[in-house]
């Protein structure tokens, strides 16, 4: 049997931290390992517990989750960190991934959804919930859209432009191979595909680039 998914979860809410160790520890895969206040007990913790994913609130005493994330990415950049926040303004999302979160989800998402978001990031996945993945493209909306082979020395594929507006919409390889009647094995092969035309080192990065391309429909 492989080894579980370790978690550290980050949240100044002990009633939240309870909840979410309770809804992520009914998962056989899944144990959580670790759990803080503040996003400087985390960057400390961190070196230690060495978790394959990290649960990482935004609003917290001390240093914020963005802060911590900065941090870690810096330190240890093959860290994995989900922002999990009730906050979906702009302002917080962008400054998540820009910090080097491979996923954002907002408090509001189900047990379910929030699992399969740990084991897609644990997984080398990004991740952005649906709610916020319409977010990211709202941003991008309005800048005019340029011709993909005058930015991309290899143009996407008509399948990895499907496949790229699917992971824009927030759906996990599992969803898309669904979707698609693909096999799982080659929807991620499509993916590394995309990452290496696009330049980018994950799927929320390929999203964003996409988009501000035009490559994406909003």
């Amino acid at each position: 049997m492989p080894e579980p998914i370790r978690i550290l979860l980050v949240d100044d809410q002990r009633l939240m931290r309870d909840g979410l160790r309770t809804l992520l520890e009914l998962e056989p895969d899944l144990e959580v390992v670790g759990e803080v206040s503040n996003g400087q007990d985390a960057v400390q913790i961190y070196p230690d517990l060495q978790p394959d994913v990290v649960l990482m609130d935004i609003r917290m005493p001390i240093m914020t989750g963005v802060e911590a994330t900065e941090r870690l990415c810096q330190d240890w950049p093959e860290a994995n960190i989900i922002i999990l926040t009730t906050f979906d303004d702009d302002e917080y999302i962008f400054a998540g991934l820009r910090a080097g979160a491979k996923g954002y989800l907002l408090k509001d998402v189900s047990g379910e959804e929030l699992a399969t978001a740990v084991r897609a990031v644990a997984g080398g996945s990004a991740l952005l919930g649906s709610a916020v993945a319409q977010r990211v493209l709202a941003q991008f909306a309005g800048l005019a859209p340029q011709k993909p082979a005058e930015t991309l020395p290899e143009p996407l594929s008509d399948r990895e432009l499907e496949i790229l507006q699917l992971i824009a919409e927030g759906l996990s390889n599992p969803e898309i191979a669904a979707r698609l009647f693909l096999a799982e094995g080659t929807v991620k092969n499509y993916v590394s595909n995309i990452l290496q035309k696009t330049n980018t080192r994950d799927r929320t990065q390929a999203v964003l680039k996409a988009q501000s391309l035009g490559l994406l429909t909003s």
